[in-house]
């Protein structure tokens, strides 16, 4: 997967020549938590709600936020954002621009083309919605299976074979490394709600297994 594939391209920028009672107004207004500074289509910089929020007035803290961007010093963009902005491209892969955001220790990347230009944004959030769910299997119906220790080509090829035997169909599945027990452990969610006769196979097979308790979410 590409961040291509999952970026926000609505973005939502500001100049660095604009107050922070704008930056606060509009991220109360856009529901964001980050804003692009970019100057005359170049990006110099990026401003979150820490910095908005660590330049409010004390005595604002009990009033809402229209009365607190009311209340803000005016005080320009320019002198709180960080100009230093960790940008990939939209083909850089979903793996390395989680790398790339891990290693900065940022929330969220700003997205360019080849010409610098801003393109997108994305977001610990984003990660999570289009990576991290699907691969825990978030609003798939089915049952979780653990397999504990298996995580060899031929261990998950008898599995994928016992699967195919009671006709179940594969939803989602990720090997886990269990630290604790220092194992390589699969993880299968499959098209079952009564995962019985194929855990008895498992067994049977020398493999230990347990079903996953889990939430349900049907996607809306």
């Amino acid at each position: 997967m590409f961040v291509s594939e999952f970026m926000t391209t609505k973005v939502v920028s500001i100049s660095s020549d604009e107050t922070i009672a704008r930056a606060a107004r509009l991220m109360s207004t856009c529901n964001v938590r980050r804003l692009p500074v970019i100057d005359n289509g170049e990006l110099v910089g990026i401003i979150g709600d820490t910095a908005v929020r660590e330049a409010l007035p004390l005595d604002t803290s009990t009033q809402g936020s229209r009365g607190m961007a009311s209340s803000l010093p005016k005080m320009k963009i320019e002198t709180m954002m960080h100009k230093e902005v960790v940008t990939v491209t939209p083909n850089t892969t979903a793996e390395t621009a989680l790398a790339v955001a891990q290693e900065n220790k940022v929330g969220a990347l700003v997205v360019v083309d080849d010409k610098d230009q801003v393109v997108g944004m994305v977001s610990t959030n984003d990660f999570i919605h289009r990576i991290l769910n699907p691969m825990l299997g978030k609003g798939k119906p089915g049952t979780r299976i653990h397999i504990y220790d298996c995580s060899t080509n031929s261990e998950i090829a008898l599995v994928t074979a016992l699967i195919e035997k009671h006709d179940l169909e594969i939803v989602a599945i990720h090997v886990d490394d269990c630290v604790d027990q220092n194992t390589r452990d699969l993880i299968v969610q499959l098209s079952t709600d009564d995962p019985t006769e194929f855990i008895r196979d498992l067994t049977d097979q020398g493999f230990t297994s347990k079903v996953r308790i889990r939430r349900y979410w049907p996607v809306p």
